[in-house]
């Protein structure tokens, strides 16, 4: 196995971090203010945005790029350090055109689309002028069996009806959403079994019937672009929005996962190197009962288990990556199963020893280690919970498929 990044992946890392310490940085405070009063601080990202494609920093994830699609397509592997730098502000990834759900919805556009599909709603998002989100989870039955998806699309005529709920759907408040690719079951065709009767439909967001109904918060956040909950009332849409074939739902909706998860499982972990900086500086400078925090044995500890247990966690991701690029999506199905399981329980890990470090001024917003560990416990459950990965099998034997 070779998780060596290529000389691209470095000259774009060295890049990224520039351009994150001269532009992104510099404009935290100022999002941050702004979406404390529940708005999407887009006048705050619009320009930075510009700015990173001028650069040469934009569409970084995605390898199949063709030569007339703007961006710098790479490989899962040369793209993780990207995605952990990004992951240091978790609003950072949009600036580069790399952030959930578009990139997922990316990649299905870019397998599955139609001509007339990818002109109205890919390329839109390949040149930042929209943004989208994807409806899958519901309140009403276990999301993380997906076979369970209630929502009903049913054909009628030339139009696809859609009725039934979502929820925790990321993106829905963006002001620049435009439309979601719902998740549903279908007639799907004669006999077929559970796995072969949902499909995907896109929905623009004004379409007559869909309706947001409220924005979640998440362990008392809430996050301005949106983790909503959706009602489709009778949402009628063409048949031309089908989204690959009647009954292959289930299948697209899994082969979008693969990559998305080393995205998250990244920024995950620049999240985490974050807090055992901020945890580092704090035991070397905070004093009590005489002492540094540093001088204390068990911060020492801390502060060491948490370094041994980033670096693992990341040779893990960087092998999912390499095993995707290598062998196919497919081949790395436990793969990605095991660092979604190991990220999310890394981040609560980490974050947490880094709060009580910082004493009470942890628990409250002067510091991001309360939002980030809210968004660690969060990860416990995104993408499915921790028990569905753990039941993920074989156990792997070889660097091979």
């Amino acid at each position: 196995m070779d998780f060596g990044y290529s000389e691209e992946s470095h000259q774009i890392q060295q890049l990224m971090r520039r351009f994150m310490a001269k532009h992104v940085l510099p404009r935290n405070s100022d999002w941050l203010r702004v979406a404390a009063t529940g708005e999407y601080p887009l006048d705050i990202v619009k320009p930075l945005k510009k700015q990173a494609q001028e650069d040469g920093l934009w569409n970084l994830f995605l390898p199949e790029l063709t030569a007339e699609e703007p961006g710098t397509g790479m490989s899962n592997l040369d793209y993780a350090p990207l995605a952990e730098i990004m992951g240091r502000l978790p609003w950072a990834a949009e600036i580069f055109n790399c952030s959930a759900p578009d990139t997922g919805n990316i990649e299905l556009l870019h397998r599955f689309a139609t001509p007339d599909q990818s002109q109205r709603w890919l390329l839109p998002l390949l040149t930042g002028e929209i943004r989208s989100c994807f409806a899958m989870s519901e309140p009403d039955v276990a999301s993380s069996d997906a076979t369970n998806i209630s929502t009903s699309i049913r054909r009628d005529g030339d139009e696809y009806v859609i009725d039934g709920r979502k929820w925790f759907i990321t993106g829905v408040n963006h002001p620049n959403c435009r439309f979601a690719i719902v998740l549903g079951r279908c007639d799907g065709p004669d006999g077929s079994d559970c796995h072969h009767q949902h499909s995907m439909v896109i929905v623009p967001m004004d379409t007559p019937g869909l309706e947001v109904v409220r924005n979640i918060p998440i362990m008392q956040h809430q996050s301005p672009e949106g983790h909503c909950e959706l009602a489709f009332w009778g949402v009628r849409v063409p048949a031309q929005n089908l989204l690959g074939a009647d009954g292959e739902g289930f299948t697209m909706a899994q082969a979008r996962l693969g990559p998305g998860r080393v995205h998250h499982c990244m920024r995950s972990i620049g999240q985490c190197e974050l807090a055992l900086e901020m945890m580092t500086e704090r035991a070397l400078e905070r004093r009590t009962f005489g002492k540094f925090l540093s001088d204390f044995d068990n911060v020492r500890d801390w502060i060491a288990e948490s370094r041994l247990e980033i670096d693992q966690a990341r040779l893990l991701v960087l092998q999912a990556a390499w095993r995707m690029d290598r062998f196919g999506n497919a081949a790395a199905r436990v793969d990605v199963s095991a660092i979604k399981l190991v990220a999310a329980r890394l981040q609560t890990r980490v974050v947490d020893r880094a709060i009580q470090v910082f004493g009470a001024m942890g628990l409250t917003p002067d510091t991001p280690l309360a939002y980030l560990w809210t968004w660690g416990r969060a990860l416990r459950f995104l993408d499915g919970p921790d028990e569905v990965h753990l039941r993920t099998g074989p156990l792997r034997t070889g660097p091979g498929p």
